[in-house]
């Protein structure tokens, strides 16, 4: 029997849906992460914006053009926001929030609604497969920061992180099969603080892994030299910071309830540049907050320019129902565009200047696919690159010897 399970969320939602794919082929499924034709789809849903759950509710009606008799089951953020918008489609016959996810497995032939309470704990009984050069390890759920215009603590719960030994004992076995792993979670900065620990002290346990180490999204207040300091002692890491920024300004950050200002961003970007010269800093930025003049909005594309980002991911605000910043006004439409349009210029400005500091440098890549006959691959900085004259899942040393669409053109230099 074929069946798809399908990630329409984040790094969080892909290691679970790795998880499902791993124990559906044990017992005894053609199982497959692509949307194709099958007997039936696990969709993993999303509802981080109102476009992301919209995609959700509308691939239920991809996968019946792949078979008008499939069966659907979906799970995750969506579904926990809102079960309904689910129930009445053709073909969904069990919808599940996200709580408890593996136990999917064992739900294959329930039908109706069961969306349960959240955990409190975290639940460590994920184990993924691993189907590509780059692996995720969850290492936390669930998240305490309630920023004004996000649903996410609403329905992942709160913070909950994973037993440091599990974590290290996944790590050792991928280490063992892949060249990268990405530490991710909802929050993994908050790691430890239920359980007495924190970041740092799991980034030192990690120290004998013989593998590239890259941390997933953190919150600005986790960078301290104790941090630092640990990662440095990595054999392997990896020198890119997704740093989340939202606005560049201080009076939108507060009524966004991020805490921390500008200059306090500002401090710890130094200080990773401190410990880390050719480190990479990425960061998210919503555009067009209902607070957010014209003048902040300037503010904050002066900030991003000061800075020096690598990439800078632009999205327009959009208004979550349950949240404080649901109650504000909405700036016009053709604000939110414009804004959008603009930061995404100077996003790209910032990005050319990144890479052309590289041009003419020796960088280690890691390739991955071919694309347009190249090999690509991604370097520790996470900067995409093109290569010629080396196969997929290989270290190797190139020099940059240019720059085309934002993707590093490299020339082999050894294989590692």
């Amino acid at each position: 029997m074929k069946a798809v399970v399908y990630n329409l969320g984040c790094k969080v939602n892909k290691y679970e849906c790795d998880s499902l794919l791993k124990s559906l082929k044990e017992k005894g499924y053609d199982a497959s992460e692509e949307l194709e034709p099958a007997d039936f789809y696990i969709l993993n849903t999303c509802a981080v914006t109102n476009e992301a759950e919209r995609k959700s509710r509308q691939c239920v009606t991809r996968c019946l053009k792949l078979n008008p008799n499939a069966k659907i089951i979906v799970c995750g953020c969506a579904s926990q926001n809102n079960a309904e918008q689910f129930v009445d489609k053709k073909g969904v016959v069990f919808v599940k929030g996200v709580a408890d996810k593996q136990a999917i497995i064992d739900e294959l032939d329930k039908t109706g609604v069961e969306v349960r309470e959240l955990p409190r704990v975290y639940e460590d009984d994920f184990s993924p497969e691993v189907v590509r050069t780059r692996a995720y390890v969850k290492i936390q759920d669930g998240c305490n920061n309630f920023c004004s215009y996000c649903l996410i603590p609403y329905l992942r719960g709160r913070s909950r992180s994973r037993e440091v030994a599990s974590i290290v004992r996944e790590c050792e076995e991928l280490a063992k099969k892949c060249k990268e792993i990405t530490l991710t979670g909802i929050d993994i900065s908050s790691y430890g603080k239920d359980t007495g620990t924190n970041l740092a002290a799991l980034v030192k346990k990690l120290g004998h892994i013989d593998c590239r180490i890259r941390l997933g999204s953190l919150e600005v207040n986790v960078i301290d030299r104790e941090l630092l300091s640990a990662l440095k002692g990595l054999k392997k890491f990896c020198p890119q910071f997704h740093l989340s920024l939202q606005s560049g300004e201080d009076g939108v950050l507060k009524k966004m309830n991020r805490h921390y200002t500008t200059a306090q961003y500002a401090q710890k970007v130094a200080l990773i540049r401190e410990y880390f010269e050719d480190s990479a800093l990425t960061t998210d930025l919503i555009c067009g907050f209902p607070t957010e003049s014209e003048e902040a909005f300037e503010s904050t594309l002066g900030f991003i320019k000061e800075t020096g980002f690598y990439q800078v991911h632009c999205f327009g605000y959009s208004p979550r129902k349950g949240t404080v910043a649901a109650k504000y006004k909405l700036l016009e439409p053709e604000v939110l565009k414009d804004r959008c349009s603009r930061a995404s210029k100077v996003a790209e400005q910032c990005k050319e200047e990144y890479l052309e500091k590289y041009v003419g440098k020796t960088l280690e890549l890691l390739t991955e696919d071919t694309e347009n006959g190249y090999m690509c691959g991604y370097t520790r900085q996470y900067i995409k690159t093109y290569v010629k004259d080396v196969a997929g899942d290989t270290l190797c040393n190139v020099k940059i010897v240019g720059i085309k669409d934002g993707i590093a053109i490299g020339e082999l230099v050894e294989i590692l």
